[in-house]
């Protein structure tokens, strides 16, 4: 268990899928402590043996915190409040129905990963009874044995994403809305990060406003749940600003070169929209990667970010078809001549968005 020293902040690592990929924080004072994303459920034995580590139980539990309810975040809370009777669950308003009935988003999960791999990798969802579960709006606040806590609405990642300000430690839990930073890439003291857009509510205009806040917060750190505390926050910030704005390119290049053909989102075959979506996010990977001097090789970056990958491109497909109008659609069996031309012509280089899709080929 890794800890910011003199601030009672503990990372705890999930276990969810590997090691260093998905953490849980633990933020402690005078005995009292709140939880911030809960991992899943096989992450529970891991959070109950780090208050044990620290002297305490689950009854020194006073508040689980999710930053959204992505089930990497949030698939334990449901066990975490069966075991922990004083704890009380703090929600963004648009998550707490999904928590008292996580029915949908069980089902949003298979959709995303199919029923088997959901399965796998969450277990059973258990629902949090409702009095227990607290609305957290932008500009609310939890005390923690007299430590304030402070809630901001930061969408982007998703439309049900907070963040939480401690404003004695000046540190930030960030969730997904700060991107991803892994230990592996750490260069001594330098750290990296690479955005997330994770299905299904990617939105760049939204996600620019939010990492622009967690600046203005002035934080000497920003907690990830990708994985960890990471420093130099506004250099961060720029290198997040500049990578959304490329996949944004990325993602209107891809959908230039389909214009006049029926879509199929779902197709992951060679020449699909998916395909070129993925493979961009990997090309963009590897480009950040080489531009930053990450520790590894290319081979340890895309072992690295496998799931990222997949993730991001999918996301950028559902952001096409809210905004791009190219989602679900009658199927045709092949693209038109315009988008067998588009598909033939290399991918423009990537820099300012594109207005249209003559200005990307």
């Amino acid at each position: 268990m890794q800890q910011l020293v003199e601030h009672g902040i503990h990372v705890v690592d999930s276990g969810f899928v590997r090691p260093r990929l998905d953490a849980i924080h633990l933020i402690e004072e005078g005995g009292r402590v709140a939880i911030v994303d809960t991992g899943v459920n096989e992450s529970v034995p891991r959070v109950l043996d780090a208050l044990a580590g620290l002297g305490l139980g689950p009854e020194n539990v006073d508040w689980i915190v999710l930053t959204h309810v992505h089930l990497d975040h949030a698939g334990g809370a449901g066990e975490l409040m069966r075991l922990m009777p004083a704890a009380r669950l703090l929600v963004h308003p648009r998550g707490v129905r999904h928590m008292i009935d996580p029915s949908r988003l069980i089902a949003g999960t298979i959709e995303v990963y199919g029923a088997e791999a959901a399965h796998r990798m969450y277990g059973e969802i258990l629902p949090v009874p409702a009095q227990r579960v607290v609305e957290a709006p932008d500009g609310a606040a939890i005390e923690l044995n007299g430590r304030r806590l402070e809630v901001l609405d930061t969408p982007g990642h998703a439309s049900h994403h907070l963040c939480l300000f401690d404003t004695r430690a000046r540190v930030v839990f960030t969730g997904d809305t700060f991107g991803l930073s892994y230990r592996e890439l750490d260069v001594g003291d330098c750290q990296f990060v690479v955005p997330t857009t994770t299905p299904i509510q990617f939105d760049p205009p939204a996600l620019h406003r939010s990492i622009d806040r967690i600046v203005a917060l002035q934080a000497r750190a920003a907690c990830l749940t990708h994985y960890g505390p990471v420093s130099d926050v506004e250099r961060l910030a720029d290198d997040l600003h500049r990578q959304i704005d490329a996949l944004v390119v990325l993602g209107k290049t891809c959908a230039c070169r389909f214009e006049g053909a029926a879509v199929d989102t779902l197709d992951e075959g060679p020449g699909s929209l998916r395909r070129c979506l993925r493979d961009g996010v990997r090309d963009l990977i590897l480009a950040e990667g080489r531009r930053q001097g990450w520790a590894g090789g290319e081979d340890d970056w895309l072992r690295i970010f496998d799931l990222d990958i997949r993730l991001n491109g999918d996301g950028l497909a559902a952001w096409l078809a809210r905004t791009e109008r190219i989602g679900p659609q009658p199927l045709v069996a092949a693209p038109s001549e315009a988008g067998r031309k588009a598909a033939s012509m290399p991918t423009k280089t990537f820099g300012e968005p594109a207005t249209s899709c003559s200005e990307n080929r």
